[in-house]
């Protein structure tokens, strides 16, 4: 028998059903809401803003997008008002273009931050569920791992000003010396090759024979027991193809284009000056004269990759100990060797940086109708050369093309405890890193003038790591005459006299002990810390001789690492 229920008991109460009925509602309305949220937090977003250029072959695995890398709303509602001089055509392409993930963020030119993966995105307002679920779940720290973001990916992105050429050296995985595509800094009917310990020279012959080569010269090499071949090429055929056919043959070489590299200052940059205090600021700007107090560069040999040095200038007589011709001939003096020499070492009426200082002159750049102009084969020489006759200092005041044989000399070079000193180059603020001063083992060095401004046509870049005077320079001209000059070359010069002066101060310095001195007590120019334009600051030699007495050398590297 059913009990009797009471017409005015609480479940028939009108109030009651209403409540019910709500609550029903409510519950249904909750489990819609809760799967439209998982629904959205597991679908793909879209893209919708500028693409940014990543690193070779990082693309965006299927079914990912990069959430939230856009510019603000108020920087995109008007296409006009972007600055076109920030956006870099090369690197970046429309917003419906495939998006591209970056393998490392490290570009001076950052956007907005980005958003962390999830829902919320704090550039543009958060959804106010995100806010009660801020610390986990799909909204956590977290968030984004679980959905398969890359974890290399940087918090912020950029857009990339250049792009930067490291890849793998010769014998290292990967390698090719295929030169980039539109890369034409290189004799174009020539290649030099890098033989392998088990590789015959009958073998290499051989192979050039059935590839149609001629053999120019060869060069035995003490710093990697192996030996070097120039060939020439005949037909027309194009240098990139016939390393691909030399790659083919299976055999341990390393084939490359013969890279072209220029001297920066131009043979017809100077002007002719007469020698005054007046006019060389850099003695009273540096210091010099408290500075040869204490240390002078006293025989530290300095070694110099230039063209003709004029060694019977009064100012330079007894500075040059050995010289090399590379090239084969002997050319006549030329201003940009006899001015590099002179910035380290003129010792009677102009005062070099480094005074007591030796140099090792390489004569590795002739002249063509467009300056001085050394290859690959030519330099190559000459490091070995210097390494051979112990050089503590090699000073490249030139600039070019990656080149992927000299990166590997440097690198032994460098191993064996040599300080390497490169010019920026003077191809402007918009060029890519010219090489060797671009390599992560070289000091980059730019120019400034006599109030701390940079160069207008020096490089900048990340590999930049200090500054010295390199503006107004008045240094030793061939016949015993003087010149004013300008430009990241005679920069370096400087630099690498203040290196012998270390040397001097601690013989037994190696290169990043050499680094970080000269980084450490340099004088901050531009933004704080470091920069793109004066790397660590304006080099101080007499802070930086007295540092090594104190033991105080830390500064992380000017390079990062790839």
């Amino acid at each position: 028998m059913r009990p009797f229920l009471r017409r005015n008991s609480a479940q028939h109460k009108p109030g009651a059903m209403r409540r019910r009925a709500l609550l029903g509602l409510a519950v249904a309305a909750a489990a819609l809401g809760l799967a439209a949220i998982s629904e959205a937090a597991t679908e793909p977003r879209k893209w919708r803003g500028p693409a940014v250029r990543p690193a070779a072959g990082h693309r965006v695995p299927a079914g990912i997008r990069w959430p939230g890398a856009r510019l603000p709303a108020k920087a995109i509602a008007n296409p006009a008002t972007v600055n076109p001089a920030t956006v870099n055509p090369a690197t970046s392409h429309p917003a419906t273009a495939n998006p591209v993930l970056p393998k490392s963020v490290t570009s001076p030119r950052l956007a907005q931050p980005l958003a962390r993966p999830g829902l919320g995105r704090p550039a543009f307002g958060r959804p106010a569920f995100a806010k009660q679920f801020a610390h986990r779940g799909q909204f956590g720290p977290k968030a984004g791992e679980h959905r398969g973001l890359p974890q290399h990916v940087a918090s912020r992105p950029t857009v990339a000003p250049r792009t930067w050429r490291y890849g793998p050296l010769p014998g290292q995985p990967g390698f090719t010396g295929v030169p980039p595509i539109g890369e034409t800094r290189f004799v174009q009917n020539e290649m030099v090759v890098h033989i392998g310990a088990d590789v015959s020279p009958q073998t290499m012959q051989s192979v050039a024979t059935r590839l149609g080569l001629t053999t120019v010269g060869t060069q035995n090499f003490d710093l990697v027991g192996r030996t070097l071949y120039r060939f020439r090429i005949s037909g027309g055929r194009s240098v990139a193809d016939v390393i691909r056919a030399m790659e083919a043959e299976k055999i341990s070489v390393t084939a490359q284009p013969n890279y072209v590299f220029r001297l920066q200052q131009g043979l017809n940059s100077a002007r002719q000056a007469l020698p005054s205090d007046s006019i060389q600021y850099i003695v009273a700007k540096w210091r010099l004269d408290d500075v040869h107090r204490i240390v002078k560069g006293t025989n530290v040999l300095v070694a110099m990759i230039d063209s003709e040095v004029d060694q019977r200038h009064p100012d330079l007589v007894g500075a040059i100990v050995d010289r090399l011709e590379p090239i084969g001939l002997e050319f006549k003096p030329q201003l940009h060797g006899t001015a590099m020499a002179g910035a380290m070492a003129s010792h009677r009426r102009l005062t070099g940086i480094a005074p007591g200082a030796r140099i090792l002159a390489v004569n590795a750049f002739g002249t063509d109708g467009e300056g001085a102009y050394g290859t690959t084969e030519q330099i190559l020489k000459g490091i070995d050369w210097a390494i051979n006759k112990g050089a503590r200092v090699i000073n490249m005041s030139f600039a070019g093309p990656r080149d992927p044989l000299v990166q590997l000399a440097l690198k032994k070079a460098y191993d064996k405890g040599i300080v390497l000193v490169a010019a920026a180059g003077n191809a402007g603020p918009q060029s890519e890193p010219l090489f060797p001063a671009a390599d992560p083992n070289v000091i980059a060095v730019t120019a400034t003038d006599i109030n701390d401004a940079v160069l207008p046509q020096a490089n900048r870049g990340r590999h930049i790591a200090v500054a010295a005077p390199g503006v107004d320079i008045l240094v030793p001209a061939p016949n015993a005459q003087y010149q004013i000059t300008s430009g990241t070359s005679v920069a370096a010069a400087h630099v690498s006299g203040v290196v012998a002066l270390l040397i001097e101060r601690k013989p037994d310095a190696d290169p990043a002990t050499v680094r970080k001195v000269l980084q450490t007590t340099a004088k901050d120019l531009g933004p704080r810390g470091r920069d793109d334009q004066f790397g660590w600051g304006l080099v101080d030699p007499f802070q930086a001789v007295l540092s090594l007495d104190l033991n105080v050398a830390t500064a992380p590297p000017s390079v990062p690492q790839h």
